[in-house]
């Protein structure tokens, strides 16, 4: 069932914490994909009742035209939701449900956390990610909330985000669901041209070298190795490429035993960008 209004749900959540059920929640901005989907399986998996927020939040885009042109699909999205088994809400607010007449950012210090890569080139993006979640685990309640690693820089800003404003929310990571040919799962990939789509699987063939390059070569050599292979494409344009410390996502210059590292990318497909990233090997 689609909900509109927060205070009508929050009546149908209410009934289910009173027996001391949990609530899972899966925030989204529509646009559904098998992605999405495995994060309520997940949910359904582990809560009596999962709540999916579809809602494109404005706070979050510096760039007017990538908000505008960002797909609404709410009644595909409910039709895909509908195969699986559960009990499953959708809220599907407007804006002044969520945020009441003051559509603006709150200002986070994230330790850090909001200043590497996609805050760099997304101004204000994190504000507005931390922003709107909050309204949302708020007005929600749920017991867990589940996120796909496609997004790893937000994953660790919204656990920071939860001990900032004390929410009793435990924030799941989920593994990134693939493209048969390695892109990772997005929205975005449904504005792809059909060559688009097929030439986006560099940004996969290019973090799997990397990973298996890893242990041998310096960081500055997978750099350099990176933005080679993209240097090269005609399809896509490299954004960033870095290699970063799983904790912190501090760019690492160098390896040091006993911390972890993750692989980013962020490309441009024409006008579409996509992001992606994956583990590397332990030291």
């Amino acid at each position: 069932m689609i909900y509109h209004q927060q205070e009508i749900l929050r009546k149908e959540l209410d009934s289910f914490s009173q027996k001391k059920q949990s609530v899972g929640f899966v925030p989204t901005m529509g646009a559904l994909h098998e992605g999405h989907l495995s994060l309520v399986e997940k949910a359904l998996s582990e809560n009596e009742v999962v709540v999916v927020s579809i809602f494109v939040n404005p706070t979050q885009f510096d760039n007017a035209s990538d908000l505008e042109k960002y797909p609404r699909t709410l009644k595909a999205d409910a039709q895909l939701l509908n195969t699986l088994k559960g009990t499953i809400f959708i809220y599907a607010p407007n804006v002044a449900d969520l945020y009441g007449e003051t559509v603006i950012s709150k200002k986070y210090n994230f330790g850090g956390l909001e200043h590497a890569m996609e805050g760099k080139y997304r101004t204000g993006h994190f504000d507005g990610v931390g922003t709107v979640l909050n309204l949302l685990f708020r007005a929600l309640q749920p017991t867990r909330a589940y996120f796909g690693e496609k997004d790893f820089q937000q994953l660790q800003i919204v656990r920071r985000l939860v001990a900032i404003e004390q929410l009793p929310v435990t924030v799941v990571g989920c593994p990134i669901l693939r493209e048969s040919h390695g892109l990772a799962m997005s929205s975005r990939n449904q504005r792809l041209t059909a060559t688009q789509f097929k030439e986006a699987d560099l940004i996969y063939k290019t973090l799997k070298k990397v990973r298996e390059h890893f242990l041998e070569e310096s960081i500055p050599t997978l750099q350099a190795m990176a933005e080679g292979i993209f240097a090269e494409s005609a399809h896509l344009e490299l954004e960033y490429f870095e290699i970063a410390n799983i904790e912190n996502l501090k760019t690492a210059r160098r390896k040091r035993k006993g911390n972890s590292y993750r692989a980013f990318v962020a490309a441009y497909a024409g006008e579409i960008r996509l992001i992606d990233n994956m583990e590397l090997p332990k030291i």
